[in-house]
């Protein structure tokens, strides 16, 4: 059986190649689409189901791919911008107990997600691989990633998260 936490499997980075990049935009760039689809027709009994026992629930889901995109574009530009910056950790689990997270409807972050990930395709479309191979780093970790790695990281989340909530509705019947 699947483990509920990763339906897709984990991410697993790979080398750069043109290749892979096209795909990797391919997905930042349908995400908005695929994410609205699968939640399209949901009822509040819907959104507000966990995907997974002690998992978020799509309402969270939802507006945490929001919260995290908008995260990641920021740490790209910074990345674009800056040699090697610290970019600044968030408490996903604390941010998606926030007042917002509850009372906003999700289409607003959906909505979000369209403008932004068009903002963000037109910020790295052009990069080469040397702007690629420019680095962030995590404060916690000390661990130094790439924007390339960063790139495949983002892709995969959206996918992932995805999968949670279609995987869900598979599962009910929905």
């Amino acid at each position: 059986m699947t483990d509920p936490r990763y339906p897709i499997g984990k991410y697993e980075p790979v080398e750069y190649s043109l290749e892979q990049k096209n795909k990797w935009f391919l997905d930042i760039q349908f995400l908005p689409q695929e994410l609205e689809l699968a939640v399209q027709g949901l009822d509040e009994f819907q959104l507000q189901t966990p995907y997974r026992d002690e998992g978020w629930t799509v309402q969270q889901l939802v507006h945490h791919i929001a919260d995290s995109h908008m995260n990641a574009m920021i740490r790209f530009k910074l990345g674009l911008t800056e040699d090697s910056p610290i970019i600044k950790p968030y408490d996903e689990n604390a941010w998606s107990l926030l007042k917002d997270i509850e009372s906003v409807p999700i289409n607003i972050s959906v909505t979000l997600l369209h403008a932004l990930h068009i903002r963000w395709l037109h910020a790295i479309k052009d990069l080469t691989e040397e702007q690629f191979q420019r680095k962030v780093i995590h404060p916690e970790s000390g661990r130094e990633m790439t924007l390339w790695f960063l790139l495949g990281l983002y892709a995969w989340h959206g996918k992932h998260h995805v999968a949670h909530i279609n995987t869900l509705k598979e599962s009910k019947g929905w």
